[in-house]
């Protein structure tokens, strides 16, 4: 029996959630919260498959307390998941979260909970990641480390955390006019991903709910957990999709691995070691860009400095849109780096 809440998220998909509630029956949660977002009414056969998506939630078998939120009408992915994580965290102090794509592996419920429980009052780490991109590549000795960009694809976090999540990044125009777009990472081409992120979601041209998750981790300077081995396989990878798209993507082909022995990182309680390589390599993979400027050809070079210099324009447009803003407060614990 799993201690840990935890918040499955549902919609329209019955194949892929019934996987991931099998997943979850086994871990058999003492409490169990699940959110569905209302069916879209110009969406052919759309009510139908939500309805038969939430009867799923009916083969609860074990003993365990069962809240529900099934909207009647559809708010969108942005709105739907960041108010059913603020649902979530009204009722519990933390908790792990899963949508109805993201099947984990057994040791991943535990790997949560005992993780949650170690860094409750720990407030420079802000989540508990179930993703690992890092195709083998060891980060250290323990069973995790420590990152600045988080992944959502199966995760954990508290209440005390997501207290400083805002869906609608008030703060962003403060943050980049006070200089402290440094804070994201030491690498400026990261810095600039996601600024230009930040500010497309800011003004709604990115309609989702993560992004404005990844800028109150970053903008605050805290930290995310990351297992040493991928523990949560996306499944949903599809046209029908709204985001995985792409079923020939390297993550579509993700496999799930356990971690049965838990081993902590040894690190003096006034310093959290980050691992920078890892947020590094990820980007690379990510946009096929090699960082190491010795190995960099020419041609390459110029592409980034290009990169560089739309968003430098990006960022200088952007505040000049913005009425005149207050100062940004939400910095404490936060690192800078040299731009």
């Amino acid at each position: 029996m799993l201690n840990c809440p935890v918040l499955f998220l549902i919609f329209n998909r019955p194949d892929t959630t019934k996987q991931v509630f099998e997943a979850i029956r086994k871990a058999r949660p003492r409490q169990l919260f699940v959110a569905g977002d209302g069916a879209r009414t110009d969406v052919p056969g759309e009510i139908g498959r939500c309805d038969a998506t939430r009867e799923i939630i009916a083969g609860v078998d074990w003993d365990c307390e069962v809240k529900m939120l099934f909207r009647e009408e559809n708010l969108g992915y942005k709105m739907a998941v960041s108010s059913a994580i603020t649902w979530f965290f009204e009722h519990v102090e933390h908790g792990i979260i899963l949508e109805d794509d993201c099947l984990p592996s057994d040791s991943f419920f535990t790997f949560c909970a005992d993780l949650l429980e170690r860094y409750k009052d720990e407030e420079r780490i802000m989540m508990i990641s179930g993703d690992n991109f890092q195709d083998g590549i060891r980060r250290g000795t323990a069973s995790y480390f420590f990152t600045q960009i988080p992944h959502i694809w199966g995760w954990a976090t508290w209440r005390r955390a997501w207290k400083s999540y805002d869906v609608s990044m008030r703060t962003l125009p403060a943050f980049i006019k006070e200089g402290l777009a440094n804070c994201i990472s030491p690498n400026i081409d990261i810095r600039n991903y996601w600024l230009s992120a930040f500010i497309a979601t800011y003004e709604g041209r990115i309609d989702t709910w993560d992004y404005q998750w990844v800028y109150a981790i970053l903008s605050c300077g805290r930290l995310s957990i990351c297992p040493q081995v991928n523990m949560v396989k996306n499944i949903g990878f599809g046209t029908d999709s709204t985001h995985t798209r792409d079923s020939t993507s390297r993550y579509a082909c993700m496999k799930r691995f356990d971690i049965r022995e838990m081993i902590h990182p040894w690190f003096l309680s006034e310093e959290i070691p980050i691992s920078h390589e890892a947020d590094r390599y990820e980007f690379q993979v990510e946009l096929g860009e090699n960082l190491s400027l010795p190995r960099i050809n020419v041609f390459r070079w110029r592409k980034l400095l290009r990169k560089r210099k739309k968003t430098a324009h990006l960022v200088d447009t952007f505040l000049r849109s913005q009425s005149p803003c207050g100062s940004f407060e939400n910095t404490v614990g936060s690192q800078r780096y040299d731009m």
